[in-house]
């Protein structure tokens, strides 16, 4: 893969996977191929059953008389051992998960003319297409998205919001704010995992940055050839992904193994990302994942990536340095985290380079 550290900002524009996929193909095009040699490198069968991804419950982390401090307990270990919980009893309802999962698919379901109304345009990664294609030989992955800057309002570009389906913007922004609201609670309680009573963190992500991915992943001829998402972690501070399928395809790395993240309906599945584990100073781990694909069924998923205010500096939080403890990684101004980000080679650990 021909790697470019000119700018991951935008992306190359790649033929859809949907429309491709339409044609029903007996074997996947070379571009999408990640074994060479036909030995089926992706693994698709169920995961270990001794391997099972953390439930957090939301209505237990709230009660701070009876049942706080056995859940934090078991929060501050699923982000320690896992980086990685899919959390109930958030306060979302189940109709409104519902209501922008069915939005996602109708837009997925428009013809292709119609979704590229709201393409992604020269330098950016917003719109409809697919995230950092810099080459034209670099493998694709099996999947095509939109991606939409959703708060702060004022970063919304609406020209990139579609307008069909007709509830899809009020939806979206709906949810959007939902999302806030949880990602505001579960940062809060992470931080008090951490023995960090201060709300500062948590109070960040009240005017942070929520930026929202809806994937379609389509059947493919030979899903054990090909990876709907490469395997990654995020920059984000935290991730909630709500998937609206009824079968697995993400899966997160844990032992050296792959795990499937079987959905639950009405649960959201929250990761810890790279700028919690800079400021967790390495206690919590952003966690490497990726997403399979079905060779007969169609997969969606909405994930929201939740970054605190620019105005806030990225490192480790004071309350975990000092007193013996050595500061793992360096202190960055936002603008310098995503400059160092945005411009590093993609087969490079982003993680590793912001190390002391």
């Amino acid at each position: 893969m021909n790697s470019t550290p000119a700018n991951l900002e935008s992306s190359l524009s790649v033929p859809s996977v949907q429309e491709l996929a339409f044609q029903r193909p007996e074997k996947v095009p070379a571009r999408y191929i990640r074994d060479q040699d036909g030995d089926g490198i992706i693994a698709t069968y169920p995961s270990h059953p001794s391997l099972r991804v953390p439930f957090i419950d939301m209505a237990k982390l709230v009660n701070a008389d009876t049942q706080q401090k056995e859940e934090l307990r078991k929060l501050h270990l699923a982000c320690k051992d896992w980086g990685v919980f899919q959390l109930v009893n958030h306060g979302l309802s189940n109709s409104s998960l519902k209501n922008m999962g069915n939005q996602v698919k109708r837009f997925f379901e428009l013809p292709l003319q119609e979704k590229k109304r709201w393409a992604q345009r020269l330098g950016t990664l917003e719109g409809y297409g697919q995230a950092f294609v810099t080459s034209e030989d670099q493998k694709l992955d099996w999947n095509d998205m939109i991606f939409l800057k959703c708060l702060p309002i004022q970063n919304r570009k609406l020209d990139l919001w579609p307008q069909n389906p007709p509830e899809f913007r009020e939806t979206l922004e709906r949810y959007s704010e939902e999302i806030r609201e949880v990602t505001m609670s579960v940062v809060k309680f992470i931080t008090m995992s951490l023995g960090i009573q201060d709300k500062e963190i948590s109070e960040s992500f009240r005017e942070g940055l929520y930026d929202i991915r809806m994937n379609c992943y389509p059947p493919c001829p030979e899903p054990e050839r090909v990876l709907g998402i490469a395997p990654h972690a995020d920059n984000s501070g935290i991730t909630l992904l709500l998937d609206c399928a009824d079968f697995p395809g993400l899966q997160f790395l844990k032992d050296k193994k792959w795990v499937n993240v079987e959905p639950i309906e009405g649960a959201i599945v929250v990761n810890i990302g790279q700028i919690i584990e800079v400021m967790s100073n390495g206690i919590y781990k952003a966690p490497e994942h990726r997403a399979v694909v079905n060779k007969l069924k169609e997969r969606f998923s909405i994930v929201t990536f939740c970054y605190p205010n620019p105005h806030m500096d990225i490192g480790p939080a004071d309350k975990l340095t000092g007193e013996g403890k050595v500061a793992v990684f360096k202190k960055l101004t936002h603008a310098e985290y995503f400059r160092k980000f945005f411009n590093r080679d993609l087969d490079e650990s982003f993680i590793d380079s912001l190390r002391v």
